[in-house]
């Protein structure tokens, strides 16, 4: 993979970019290979760990969001994955279903959009366990920055010069920016928090942001 190579998938052929590769670039050896491939078998043995328990919450959470508003428990949201390619992310709904009639927006704090019940799978992170699907198919990873829809990933390009370095990595259902701010860091902030995770990917770092992603679940940190 060469810097500046334009990628043959969705986001470049749809809004004509090309990536810059600096960082993964550097991680081309023996070792990091190695990091790639055992990274993978471990998102897919981890996932089918944490289903048997995660099904239950999720179908829990499901009736309860049914009850509270119509509309279904479920939906699909497309996202920019790996060297831009879309994939369709599975989300507990944490709005009401009319929440985007005026088009996309972007997610603020307190947001009005957002179910009582939402804001307690928000802040818990629970919304996010459908995703274990995602992984599971390999669309995702457990760990990674966080995926964003096509239309905002190119306008913050355009605004953030190199804002799609985080494709260069499968994207993840936590990650260090998540940990480091949430919700609630502006794209710029996220860019800079990603690209520190590009650089030094290992386990030693990923087991530093599964022990942050457990303590965000449990006091809800970073949640709007």
């Amino acid at each position: 993979m060469g810097a500046s190579a334009k990628r043959d998938n969705d986001l470049f052929k749809e809004y004509a970019i090309t990536i810059d590769a600096p960082y993964i670039v550097e991680r081309q050896t023996t070792n990091a290979k190695y990091y790639l491939y055992i990274k993978r078998f471990l998102d897919i043995v981890l996932s089918l760990l944490a289903l048997p328990v995660a099904i239950p919450i999720i179908i829990i959470f499901a009736i309860i969001i049914r009850l509270e508003t119509p509309g279904p428990a479920f939906f699909l949201q497309e996202r920019v994955g790996l060297y831009g390619k879309y994939f369709k992310v599975i989300k507990l709904r944490s709005m009401t279903v009319n929440a985007e009639k005026n088009g996309a927006q972007w997610a603020v704090k307190n947001d009005p959009r957002v179910t009582k019940v939402g804001s307690f799978i928000r802040k818990t992170r629970i919304d996010e366990l459908p995703q274990l699907f995602n992984v599971l198919k390999g669309d995702m990873s457990l760990i990674g920055p966080r995926p964003e829809r096509p239309m905002f990933t190119a306008q913050f390009n355009e605004e953030i010069p190199g804002f799609i370095d985080r494709l260069q990595v499968r994207p993840g259902i936590t990650g260090w920016a998540q940990v480091n701010g949430g919700y609630d860091i502006t794209p710029r902030e996220k860019l800079e928090l990603d690209r520190y995770y590009i650089k030094h990917m290992s386990f030693w770092l990923d087991l530093k942001i599964i022990l942050k992603t457990i303590k965000v679940c449990l006091t809800g940190d970073g949640a709007r």
